[in-house]
């Protein structure tokens, strides 16, 4: 029986998930928490950062992002501060400690990201992007 999408995408996501842990494990992280927090400083940037960005972004439920978000804060990669136009809004602040491991970790994701399209031509992972987002669309309708 030749595997089907899903069981593809099952493998490649275990795959990956032990890859990053493995690589962030010396930092004190895990691979989930490395995306996240890099992608809290990249975004923090531009504005503020809110739980419901990360849940929107990654696709976690508003339980597993608290979970992660709350983790990450107990080990001083971010911190929580309340929005004055809205107290019920806490703004995502990645602290300095999370500043000084995504030099690494950024490292990490590049090489990763390599290590996963190596041998394929730009126009094969333009093509991926697209079915893959595709495919995410179908299973939100």
């Amino acid at each position: 029986m030749e595997k089907e999408c899903g069981i593809w995408i099952n493998v490649l996501s275990h795959k990956l998930k032990k890859c990053m842990n493995a690589n962030v494990q010396s930092l004190g992280l895990t691979g989930v928490q490395s995306r996240v927090m890099h992608y809290i400083l990249v975004k923090y940037a531009d504005g503020p950062v809110f739980q419901r960005d990360v849940e929107n972004v990654f696709g976690f439920s508003r339980s597993t992002a608290t979970g992660i978000l709350q983790l990450m804060e107990k080990n001083g990669l971010i911190q929580r501060e309340s929005v004055a136009s809205d107290a019920r809004l806490k703004s995502l602040i990645p602290t300095e400690k999370a500043a000084q491991l995504d030099i690494q970790v950024e490292e990490y994701l590049r090489r990763t990201e390599q290590r996963l399209t190596h041998g394929l031509s730009s126009t094969q992972v333009t093509l991926f992007l697209e079915t893959i987002a595709h495919m995410s669309e179908n299973l939100d309708r």
